[in-house]
Parts: C-alpha cells; sequence; structure tokens
C-alpha cells in the first residue's frame, strides 16, 4: 500500500545568540558554530529534515544571519 505524498513546509528557527556557548559565538551566531571541523549545529536540524524526507525548509535567523 503506497501512502499519498503530503505537502509540508519545513520552518528551522536559527537566530539565538548563543550567549551560553561563550566566546563560540562573540562573532558568529549559533547556528554557524562549527562541529567536529566539518560541520555546523545547523547541519543536523537540516540532515534529519532532509533524512525525513521534508525538502521545502526555511531557515529563519535573527542575530548576525549573514554569518
Amino acid at each position: 500500500m503506497k501512502l499519498a505524498k503530503k505537502e509540508c513546509v519545513v520552518m528551522l528557527l536559527a537566530g539565538g545568540q548563543g550567549s551560553r556557548l561563550g566566546a563560540l559565538t562573540t562573532k558568529i551566531a549559533k547556528p554557524s558554530v562549527p562541529f567536529g571541523g566539518k560541520y555546523r549545529i545547523i547541519d543536523f536540524a537540516l540532515s534529519n529534515c532532509v533524512n525525513s524526507g521534508l525538502d521545502t525548509i526555511g531557515v529563519l535567523t535573527q542575530y548576525q544571519p549573514l554569518t
């Protein structure tokens, strides 16, 4: 039995200052902080969405949106 595909839009909230991360977030926003030398923190949420079959994704930023 095949289920009908439903449309879904994902909105990731990625606008926090990340003050609890201290020196890691003095120049960049928390979602942009490197993790493991290869990834950024936001990459985990994006990967989970894509692996769940959700491909219409918006990222809402507020604090240092250009980092």
